[in-house]
């Protein structure tokens, strides 16, 4: 099972928030034991880009031998 602070890969786009399939983010809060999730997505020096509920079926565990790969992106940052 998912756990808090677990890093965990987009399985989906999520176009409003600017993030794609194979985003990693980080699980900051899990609801009825892993239907739900608040996931945190930042940008490489830390900013966040969104915090986001999704289902179960929207994320998966990082898995092994695994490489993460760099993108833009696409909306502006708060400053």
């Amino acid at each position: 099972m998912i756990q808090e602070l677990e890093r965990v890969v987009l399985t989906e786009d999520l176009p409003g928030q600017s993030l794609r399939k194979g985003d990693i983010g980080t699980v900051v809060l899990v609801h009825r034991g892993g239907e739900g999730f608040e996931v945190e997505f930042v940008t490489l020096d830390g900013e966040t880009v969104a915090v986001v509920t999704l289902l179960a079926s929207q994320l998966r565990p990082i898995g092994r031998r695994e490489i993460a790969h760099v993108r833009p992106i696409e909306k502006q940052l708060a400053s």
